[in-house]
């Protein structure tokens, strides 16, 4: 990008209510589709739950609109789902006039790779994460003291943990993208690689519930991500020719080191 491709900044949020306007239309689409399918979607997201249940154990709602409100956020929940490519493009999109052109050749497979990683994050928390964590939160029910989960109770705890799995599983793609913009680079990922564990834990703390047993789980993934990302940012990072530091001897046997 050159000075004469720059854009005023009344121009750059023209173009930010243009692509929020379009990713809105998307996910009013998405949530008139699911809405048909309410009860089913719901359905499969208790499944997990009902497996670890108690023989006649079910759901309830303690109002009268609980049952009508909970649906809806399913069905716009999903609709953000299935809107998530077009949400990810308009992103993506929105920052391409900051890129240059190689870079932007990019974007398609980065928009493609989210999707990927965020549906893969989610489905790890629903079919790994799901049955171990509420088989641990519904031993402690005893002859006198009975689960019984509500549809909005269990709605936002399963929402939040699809969510939060579904973000942390970008980590591979975010840090490989930094590498090609030479923000980050190998060695800097591997020295600092005692911090990222320890950030890790603290984040799995605060994004789950707070028992061991999630935690654990969301934490060991994201040490073997993080892995991942060192090996993409190797194969795909800026090389020192790119980055300019081709000129500086000793950064090109630090390079050679590595």
């Amino acid at each position: 990008m050159t000075e004469d491709d720059k854009i005023p900044f009344t121009s750059h949020l023209e173009e930010l209510r243009r692509r929020l306007v379009i990713a809105f239309i998307a996910i009013a689409i998405g949530f008139v589709a699911s809405y048909g399918f309410k009860e089913y979607l719901f359905e499969i997201l208790v499944r997990p739950l009902k497996l670890v249940m108690a023989e006649g154990d079910t759901l309830i709602f303690t109002n009268l609109p609980e049952a009508f409100f909970t649906y809806l956020k399913v069905a716009f929940l999903t609709g953000i789902g299935l809107a998530s490519p077009v949400i990810l493009y308009q992103f993506w999109m929105f920052v391409a006039p900051g890129l240059y052109d190689k870079e932007k050749r990019l974007l398609l497979p980065i928009v493609f790779l989210s999707t990927l990683f965020f549906v893969g994050g989610a489905l790890f928390g629903y079919f790994i994460v799901f049955p171990y964590g509420f088989e641990f939160f519904l031993g402690f029910a005893t002859e006198t003291i009975r689960p019984m989960p509500s549809m909005k109770e269990y709605l936002a705890f399963a929402a939040k943990l699809l969510l939060a799995f579904g973000i942390v599983f970008e980590l591979p793609l975010v840090i490989t993208f930094m590498a090609k913009l030479g923000l980050v680079t190998v060695p800097f990922l591997k020295r600092n690689r005692k911090y990222a564990i320890l950030l890790f834990f603290a984040g799995s703390a605060i994004l789950t519930p707070p028992d061991v047993v999630t935690q654990v789980m969301m934490a060991l993934p994201l040490m073997l991500l993080y892995e991942i990302s060192i090996f993409g940012a190797r194969i795909f990072g800026r090389k020192p020719l790119e980055t300019g530091d081709a000129d500086d001897p000793e950064a090109g046997e630090s390079a050679q080191a590595e």
